[in-house]
């Protein structure tokens, strides 16, 4: 029986970053960032004002105070955005707005809240300090210094930082193209009156959004009965355009595992791998190239057969690293039995409790792979390693969060 470790290795075989598309960076949130950055000049590229008020020489009003004002005639009015060339000379002062660039002679840069406000001259009531409110050339990034790393996932603050530096585009991996289906002759769209047998497809719609969450485009195909000629079919117009499919259901040894029976053929790999929910899984490439994950149709082996396998390889093809979920630890509130000689994940609900963190079972059933119901209260998956033995109330648990 394969480990967990083993299979996401040969799952992460199979997948590489996508090529590299030039995006403006209006429209590259969500993208990864597949070359470094540099600012191509200084940042900020001029001294600009920190506040609306007056630029000034600071030894014309340096003995300012209430009561004993200094009045300065105002040579300029300067608006962000001006491209005046001003001079503060001796003895006056230009009105500037936050922004702006400070004039050459200035100084410093005072309040209108310490003045009157003036237009023609204005009374200063308030000695600034040393280059008070005054933003440097260059103290946010020189030329040529490094803005964005390759791999960074950029979200707002990133395409802001890219746009500050004037990039008008930026390299980024493009996002990958994720077609899943499920399958099962029982399976209906949910919303369906059920016949006797029959079940709401739910698979298809957890792994369309759990791949979308971790940064695909998806096309969910939907439920597909378990008929050969069918599947064919479906795969290939999955695989058209896909980057990597994703299927659920058909992977076991029963008579109608379909998906097995198929997908074999063409050299996708089956097998048992060591863990609880989802010890049926396949991995490879469909006839057309494309990789394909096949993962157990129950919807807790699915779920977490996603966040262990599916969610890594779209990551890997963004151009990320890891699985992106954080780890934490917790009390365990409640006792339970693993079983032997495989991993378990075992969803669980997490509280605070003070500085502690406590996890309770997400449903009463534990772990069972057919619990869908009971997932949309969990907040993480609770890794126990085969050979741990029982889980103890009170004991510690390594949480692999969900959640966020």
């Amino acid at each position: 029986m394969r480990s967990v470790a083993d299979h996401l290795a040969a799952v992460l075989d199979l997948v590489a970053p996508l090529p590299v598309v030039d995006l403006a960076p209006g429209a590259a949130a969500g993208h990864v960032l597949a070359a470094d950055l540099r600012a191509a000049e200084r940042l900020p590229r001029w001294d600009s004002s920190a506040m609306d008020g007056y630029a000034v020489r600071r030894a014309d009003v340096e003995a300012a105070a209430p009561g004993h004002p200094a009045t300065l005639p105002v040579v300029a009015d300067l608006p962000a955005g001006s491209g005046a060339r001003v001079v503060v000379g001796p003895g006056t002062a230009a009105r500037i707005m936050t922004g702006a660039p400070v004039p050459e002679g200035a100084d410093a840069v005072v309040p209108v809240e310490h003045t009157d406000a003036g237009t023609a001259t204005v009374r200063i009531d308030r000695a600034p300090a040393p280059a008070a409110h005054i933003r440097r050339a260059g103290e946010d990034v020189a030329a040529g210094d490094l803005v964005l790393r390759a791999g960074a996932l950029l979200g707002p603050t990133q395409v802001a930082a890219a746009a500050a530096v004037n990039a008008g585009t930026v390299r980024v991996h493009r996002r990958p193209r994720v077609a899943v289906l499920s399958t099962g002759s029982e399976l209906v769209p949910a919303g369906t009156a059920l016949a006797h047998g029959q079940l709401p497809d739910s698979n298809s719609v957890l792994l369309a959004a759990a791949a979308a969450a971790a940064g695909a485009e998806v096309v969910r195909v939907g439920s597909v009965a378990d008929d050969l000629a069918r599947l064919a079919e479906a795969l290939d117009e999955a695989g058209a355009g896909a980057d990597l499919v994703v299927t659920s259901g058909g992977v076991s040894a029963g008579a109608y595992d379909v998906v097995k029976e198929l997908l074999r053929k063409q050299g996708v790999g089956f097998g048992p791998v060591a863990m609880q929910p989802g010890k049926p899984q396949g991995a490879g490439r469909l006839a057309d190239g494309t990789p394909v994950l096949c993962l157990p149709g129950n919807p807790v082996s699915a779920h977490v057969s996603a966040e262990l396998f599916v969610r890594p390889a779209i990551r890997r093809l963004r151009g990320l690293t890891g699985a992106g979920r954080p780890e934490v630890e917790a009390v365990a509130d409640d006792a339970w039995t693993p079983p032997a000689g495989r991993d378990q994940y075992m969803p669980v609900a997490l509280t605070a409790d003070g500085d502690v963190l406590r996890a309770r079972r997400a449903a009463s059933g534990g772990s069972g792979s057919h619990l869908v119901a009971g997932l949309a209260g969990s907040d993480g998956l609770a890794v126990v390693p085969a050979g741990a033995g029982a889980v103890e109330r009170g004991a510690t648990l390594r949480i692999l969060r969900t959640d966020t």
